[in-house]
């Protein structure tokens, strides 16, 4: 299914950039869960542009829930959410329609799709289709949350602003999200300047993201091929711009002996817990019960107005292309709430697997 992701939870996306619409389905959802439209809206405000570090595109998202909810609560049947496109300027696309824009998808869909798929805004593979993402996933959000488990993702590093890593992801949630700018530590405006800087030189940035993942249970997740940390990968490599995944400590275990690289485990409270967590709360592809915590390294964006060097694929020649229209010069700010969302998603699935369909309503 390659707009569909889930085995007892499922998401399909549809839609494209400037199309009459995006949306999602989620199909799968225990009857009964309760359903904040306030919850979704202000989830949508994060993923919004806000800034002059974000693109000029800004949209409404006045989203209707059309299907599965009634009298605010989830009928356990698919639940759409339709998210209408109004702030399109599609003749910004007319000049290089047959243009592959460097490290965009514009090549690859003219390979799978042969000319019939819509290159305005790129189309089904634009960012915009992320909306989508994250209305569901303020959904299962509010059941993980229910449930004692907490997801958050903050801006780890941006140019030289670092940001400190997650010790308590539920004490350190809030903290992030009552920020323009996701970040545990008061770097806001370093963390700006850098985009700033880019955006001054017709440029764009990338960085790296953390998400924290509190109070899931052990037991979480399978072995080998359906891995928790598979699992999610699969989720978060769907964000085009996410570009690398590492867990725990990641390829920093790879300069380490065993001796360093090992958590020792402990009795705390009559609870096993490690002492350090540089697997990422995950071993043999299965929560362990710490925190699970990875990084993921986010391209810099694709779009920028200096002239590039490409091709045009229907002509058959190599021309230079200077990008007009609207662009973030990062996406990093505004990436982070749509991996919250999906992961929550992906979360909500494994429960169910885990646990049964109904678990997430069970008080």
């Amino acid at each position: 299914m390659k707009n569909s992701i889930g085995t007892s939870v499922i998401l399909t996306v549809f839609g494209e950039s400037h199309g009459p619409a995006v949306g999602v389905v989620l199909d799968g959802l225990a009857p009964g869960l309760p359903v904040d439209e306030n919850r979704i809206a202000e989830s949508l405000a994060r993923r919004r542009p806000c800034g002059p570090a974000d693109t000029a595109r800004v949209e409404r998202d006045d989203f209707r829930i059309v299907s599965g909810v009634y009298q605010g609560r989830t009928t356990g049947t698919p639940l759409t959410i339709l998210i209408p496109n109004e702030n399109v300027r599609s003749g910004d696309y007319a000049a290089f329609e047959h243009i592959a824009r460097p490290s965009h998808a514009d090549y690859a869909a003219q390979q799978k799709y042969h000319g019939f798929q819509d290159p305005r805004g790129g189309g089904h593979f634009s960012g915009r289709i992320t909306a989508g993402i994250v209305a569901a996933g303020a959904i299962c959000r509010q059941a993980l949350e229910a449930k004692g488990i907490c997801v958050a993702t903050h801006i780890l590093r941006l140019g030289d602003v670092e940001d400190a890593p997650f010790t308590d992801v539920a004490s350190e949630a809030a903290s992030i999200e009552a920020k323009r700018f996701p970040l545990i530590l008061d770097l806001e405006e370093r963390a700006e300047a850098v985009i700033l800087a880019a955006k001054a030189e017709r440029d764009s940035v990338g960085g790296v993201i953390q998400t924290g993942i509190g109070g899931l249970p052990a037991g979480l997740g399978e072995p080998w091929f359906d891995s928790l940390e598979g699992v999610l990968a699969r989720a978060v490599f769907a964000i085009g711009g996410i570009k690398g995944v590492e867990f725990g400590d990641g390829f920093g275990l790879a300069g380490l002996r065993g001796s360093r690289a090992n958590d020792p485990f402990r009795l705390r409270d009559g609870r096993v817990v490690t002492e350090t967590n540089r697997s990422g709360g995950i071993n043999g592809g299965i929560t362990n019960g710490m925190p699970v915590i990875f990084n993921m390294a986010v391209k810099p964006t694709p779009s920028i107005s200096r002239v590039q060097r490409t091709v045009d694929f229907v002509e058959g020649k190599e021309v230079e292309l200077e990008l007009a229209g609207r662009h973030d010069p990062a996406i990093i700010r505004r990436i982070c709430p749509v991996v919250t969302a999906l992961v929550s998603v992906v979360l909500c699935d494994q429960l169910a697997l885990r646990y049964g369909t109904d678990y997430l309503a069970q008080p």
